[in-house]
């Protein structure tokens, strides 16, 4: 299971990826700065001008290895899989199980409780940790307003219904956001979340660590054979990886928002490494960009007790967790869906 920590992020521009054996070689000007073998890598992200050859683009398809291609500040452009994995049985009850209004209400009830708990566990560890530099009382209001919302999905909700209830609680997570920030106030200050375009620092961040996510929780629903654009909250759209992003509700606050938090209060990123463009969209430089993905491989390799199977797993492999547990719960092995419960 290892194999599924490592992902490649290449960010030098110009680079040029091939295949050499059963390694992958990058280059960049013709000169080699990197060869790995490729049974050591779960996925490639190349970030702008990046090319790749069509025989190693063929070779990670083969073994495995989720290759995307991203804007040089991280917009999803396109990505290269191999041959569907899995039981195709299994891809047709996920299907049917999105056709049914009764079980997708269920499973969306599963995600935004993990969703819900986890933020109200990053609010409260706000208050445990910063109580004399943050305005707890606000915090903490909004964690019991979070609080309220997991006792009403016991509730005979519709999906709308849940959509709004989500809507309700994301709002109280995000109107304290900012008091989570206690260092570099004036360079990294949160009104509101924003996106296509970020329009400010901390958005920025959120967004690329948002687009790290998905790249890996798309991989790891693969890997089992789900299909990751039919999802259950999150419903069909041509192009939007809808089961990807049901199951990106649990990693956000547990993962994202907080790495992001991290990397601002410890000053591990600073305003230098962030520009304003003409049209008001917020872009990090490379170096940055280059700090935020190893921060992100590194939380990524650090173990956490899974709640569910209470075994002591590298947090990179949490989405493969969840994602064999969703498999389970879809082939009638388990009772439910466990959603991952960060306390």
């Amino acid at each position: 299971m290892k194999k599924y920590l490592n992902t490649l992020f290449v960010t030098t521009q110009g680079a040029w990826l091939n295949k050499e054996g059963e390694t992958v070689v990058v280059s960049v000007e013709k000169e080699v700065r990197l060869q790995l073998p490729v049974h050591s890598l779960s996925g490639i992200v190349c970030f702008g001008q990046v090319s790749m050859s069509p025989f190693l683009m063929g070779f990670c398809a083969e073994n495995g290895v989720a290759v995307s291609f991203m804007t040089e500040y991280g917009r999803f452009l396109a990505g290269v899989r191999g041959k569907v994995c899995g039981n195709v049985l299994l891809r047709r009850e996920q299907y049917r199980w999105a056709d049914d209004p009764r079980t997708s209400v269920s499973l969306a009830k599963s995600f935004l409780a993990g969703k819900f708990n986890n933020s109200r566990s990053v609010l409260n560890r706000a208050v445990r940790d910063h109580a004399e530099k943050i305005e707890a009382g606000k915090v903490s209001e909004a964690a019991g307003r979070i609080g309220y919302a997991i006792g009403q999905l016991e509730r005979d909700y519709s999906l709308d219904e849940l959509r709004g209830l989500e809507g309700d609680s994301a709002r109280a997570y995000f109107e304290v956001f900012d008091h989570l920030i206690v260092a570099q106030k004036d360079s990294f200050r949160f009104d509101e979340r924003n996106r296509r375009p970020p329009l400010d620092n901390v958005n920025c961040l959120l967004s690329f660590l948002y687009t790290l996510l998905m790249h890996d929780i798309r991989s790891a629903l693969e890997t089992v054979g789900l299909d990751p654009y039919v999802g259950f909250l999150h419903r069909d759209r041509p192009g939007r990886a809808g089961l990807a992003l049901d199951m990106m509700e649990e990693f956000r606050p547990f993962l994202a928002d907080r790495l992001a938090l991290s990397l601002i209060n410890r000053e591990q990123v600073t305003a230098r490494g962030f520009t304003k463009s003409g049209s008001g969209a917020v872009i990090m430089n490379d170096d940055t960009r280059k700090i935020l993905l190893t921060a992100y491989q590194k939380r990524k390799v650090e173990e956490i007790e899974h709640p569910f199977i209470k075994e002591v797993v590298p947090v990179g492999l949490l989405f493969y967790v969840q994602a064999l547990l969703m498999a389970r719960y879809l082939r009638g092995d388990l009772d439910g869906y466990p959603p991952f419960l960060w306390r």
